[in-house]
């Protein structure tokens, strides 16, 4: 059964995008058939997966110019790892859809089409909270949380929770949170530690097991348009989305998803 996950934070700076090559790839090494959509305008996974594409196959002209999924749908380095690309088209889709009818459906609707190609497809979602996360979270059958294991990582948190509170009750969507990841964590740091303590604490859902560690290789891959796993595989970054990737895998058999 294909599982949809959103990976969403209101806040910036989390790891969002990160976590999206990241833990694709490590699914399509596990021989899970994965897409990953760019549904930011910032098109950073776009951007770090080293995708190039012309300039009408993104995902803003499947949903809004009429596009094929087969010009749109990119193959990455990777066996088993696709993408939908993304680009800076995508911030005008805010304005396109405004006066649409069902415009929140937009890419739930795309994704209703492909979706039993796929084990996983993970989206990538902007940190603002708009029509466009809407549509993200609608199309979603869960919602993965990257944290900031920093004073701030609570900000903004309660506000993702309360909308998909608002679209599982008010738009009768059944939305589950997958799970809270902690990121950028440093046991070396008391801060890194208070605050994972915190999350683990206070948090209503679960909580990964696995902690990304902060980490240069991270931060280097998406300049050599690579995963981590093609960059750097022995880094403790690539380790850790490893071990995330079978916590995940290992949760589909347990909830029997």
């Amino acid at each position: 059964m294909t599982r949809v996950i959103s990976i969403m934070n209101a806040k910036g700076g989390t790891g969002k995008t990160t976590t999206a090559m990241n833990l694709g790839a490590y699914l399509a090494i596990f021989g899970k058939k994965t897409l990953l959509i760019d549904f930011d305008s910032q098109f950073n996974a776009t951007i770090g997966l080293g995708v190039t594409s012309a300039a009408d196959e993104t995902i803003y002209h499947i949903l809004l110019a009429g596009q094929t999924q087969e010009r749109v749908i990119k193959q990455t380095y990777l066996t088993n790892f696709e993408i939908v690309p993304a680009s800076a088209d995508l911030a005008g889709a805010l304005v396109e859809l405004v006066n649409l009818p069902d415009r929140e459906y937009y890419l739930r609707n795309f994704i209703e089409k492909i979706r039993d190609r796929y084990d996983f497809i993970l989206i990538d979602l902007g940190p603002s909270l708009n029509l466009l996360t809407v549509n993200g979270l609608l199309a979603s059958d869960e919602v993965l949380i990257p944290i900031q294991c920093e004073y701030y990582s609570l900000e903004g948190l309660s506000q993702l929770l309360q909308i998909i509170d608002l679209i599982k009750n008010n738009l009768g969507h059944p939305l589950e949170v997958a799970g809270a990841l902690l990121t950028m964590y440093d046991k070396r740091e008391r801060l890194s530690r208070e605050v994972a303590r915190e999350v683990r604490r206070r948090f209503p859902y679960h909580v990964y097991d696995t902690e990304i560690p902060r980490s240069v290789a991270l931060a280097e891959a998406p300049s050599f348009q690579k995963p981590i796993v093609l960059y750097s595989p022995q880094n403790p970054g690539a380790l850790a989305y490893e071990r995330l990737a079978r916590e995940l895998i290992s949760q589909l058999t347990t909830n029997n998803l």
